[in-house]
């Protein structure tokens, strides 16, 4: 069974989430399954075009122009064409405005899934323009997957289109994770102790990391920010404007001491505050090293991972005093902590490793290839 996933970017370009997600079920599919996985996506430097990686392939095609997010290439079209011939199943990742117009254009008569990411927050007025095309797209694809029961029971997109819609939770495999050397721990807990909190992600509008800027004034409790984005330089200015010392900007670095410092920290904080947040991988990772969690209520996967007064606390969005509170109380608590920290972990292997995930995506493929005869 061959699979050919379509996204506007890749774990060779970016270490976004589903980026992440795209390389999870292709590596664990050829590992676990046998299926051959091929990626198609766009890239400002697309050589080499044709890199292996984890057990799979990655097409790149020339990034032409970008309007308001949404990433275009003339090339893309003849080669999704060609890879979509010998392709059982196409695997979309939703949204891309793009996507859709390949889709259409390329008329690939073969079974589709659509991985809804998230709704469409931010470009409202170009939703509107958009929206026709949108809804002819995710008609005629055969099954949509939303990534979490509270994304579906939230999104107005979803639930027109429930009667094909299904839940399959993102999951990340623990055990293919290399552990960092004994310097590289070293080196990090010399640097911040044994006590800190972590954010990790690409620094983006939605992160809300403005509201945890907010919130670290007046306290002294180190926090970390790993990873790089279009606004972090702004941020950077606003926390140097309110005159803080214990929030430091590591920019991005490489996997090992990501990982130390995951496996080092006191607490994952998540302050997304909008929509266009639909799960939190990193969020996710923090639960899958036992850390406590601190994430806002925004009606998506966020709170699916994270179960307020169990795995960690819940705030409202936006509300810069309730994350300070949450902090506060987390700090001042550690056996408390300790046991968030645990019942996150617990689960993590209930409902979020990547062998559960892919299982059902496998299901899936076997499923619509048996009804396409």
């Amino acid at each position: 069974m061959k699979i050919l996933h379509f996204y506007k970017t890749s774990v060779l370009d970016s270490i976004g989430g589903v980026e992440q997600f795209i390389d999870q079920i292709a590596s664990h599919a050829h590992k676990n399954y046998g299926l051959v996985s091929e990626v198609l996506t766009l890239s400002p430097k697309p050589s080499p075009s044709r890199v292996e990686i984890n057990g799979y392939v990655i097409h790149r095609a020339k990034l032409d122009m970008q309007i308001a997010s949404t990433s275009f290439s003339i090339s893309a079209f003849k080669k999704f064409k060609e890879l979509a011939k010998t392709a059982d199943i196409i695997h979309y990742h939703f949204p891309w405005p793009f996507m859709d117009l390949v889709h259409f254009i390329s008329n690939a008569k073969k079974p589709t899934i659509v991985t809804y990411h998230s709704d469409i927050i931010r470009q409202k007025y170009l939703l509107k323009i958009y929206l026709p095309l949108m809804n002819i797209f995710l008609s005629s694809v055969s099954k949509i997957v939303a990534t979490s029961p509270n994304y579906l029971a939230t999104s107005e997109v979803l639930s027109k289109y429930r009667d094909k819609v299904s839940v399959i939770p993102i999951g990340l495999d623990k055990n293919s994770i290399a552990l960092p050397s004994t310097e590289k721990q070293a080196y990090w807990r010399n640097r911040f102790g044994k006590k800190f909190f972590l954010f990790v992600g690409v620094i983006r509008y939605y992160k809300g990391l403005h509201i945890l800027l907010d919130a670290a004034k007046d306290t002294e409790y180190p926090i970390v920010i790993l990873g790089a984005g279009p606004i972090e330089e702004k941020l950077k200015l606003h926390a140097a404007r309110l005159g803080l010392n214990n929030v430091f900007f590591l920019g991005r670095l490489p996997q090992e001491d990501k990982v130390a410092l995951q496996m080092q920290c006191y607490c994952v904080l998540f302050p997304s505050h909008l929509r266009s947040e639909a799960f939190g991988i990193s969020l996710l990772e923090g639960a899958m090293f036992g850390k406590p969690l601190i994430s806002s209520e925004i009606g998506t996967g966020t709170t699916f991972i994270n179960i307020a007064g169990e795995t960690g606390l819940v705030v409202p969005p936006s509300d810069p005093l309730a994350l300070r509170q949450a902090m506060q109380s987390l700090w001042n608590n550690p056996d408390m902590a300790t046991q968030m920290g645990k019942r996150a972990e617990a689960r993590y292997w209930e409902l979020f490793t990547a062998d559960k995930m892919v299982e059902s995506y496998v299901d899936m493929y076997r499923q619509l290839i048996r009804e396409a005869g």
